[in-house]
């Protein structure tokens, strides 16, 4: 296994938080990862992205170049990433942010993901970012949902954020079960 993702949207988003907690679930399952973070000078409301990569063997460089799943939460993001999609590669595009008619490579797996209405139906208007990883763990099978869902309940935990695990779980299952 050698995966390529890049997580991208505005500061303020969860953008970063969504690559580490991708990282951190690749690491528990046995693979070396790389977390790569990038932001502008703004933070909250700037560009923000990270890239991950993991794999069954040593990582040389933690930048994505060719990239395997493109996660993103704007559309500047798509602009910016999505030429370096790899062909058959994934696109999950946040739905409540991107116009319904915007066009996309005819070469690569699209996926619109309303995460903000996932998001506000389990009660969690946080969570979008969650939803928008679980919508992208069912439709590329990169790790099993229980995995991820044990290595944030784990992350959050140690961070002493446990009291969310129930929301944020709601939100993964909510993106989970809308592809």
């Amino acid at each position: 296994m050698n995966i390529e993702i890049i997580c991208s949207g505005f500061g303020g988003q969860g953008v970063l938080t969504t690559g580490m907690l991708m990282a951190y679930a690749f690491h528990r399952s046995g693979k070396n990862i790389t977390w790569y973070p990038s932001y502008g000078s703004e933070m909250r409301g700037g560009t923000a992205n990270c890239m991950v990569k993991a794999s069954d063997s040593e990582i040389a460089s933690p930048y994505v170049k060719n990239i395997d799943i493109l996660v993103t939460l704007n559309e500047p993001a798509i602009t910016k990433f999505e030429g370096q999609i790899k062909c058959g590669g994934h696109l999950f595009v946040n739905a409540s942010l991107v116009p319904d008619d915007r066009e996309y490579r005819e070469d690569i797996n699209v996926t619109k993901v309303d995460t903000e209405a996932l998001a506000a139906e389990v009660n969690n208007p946080k969570g979008a970012n969650i939803a928008m990883i679980g919508a992208m763990l069912k439709k590329t099978h990169i790790l099993s949902f229980d995995a991820y869902n044990d290595a944030m309940t784990k992350y959050f935990s140690d961070k002493g954020k446990s009291a969310f695990t129930a929301k944020n779980t709601a939100a993964l299952k909510a993106g989970y079960d809308f592809v």
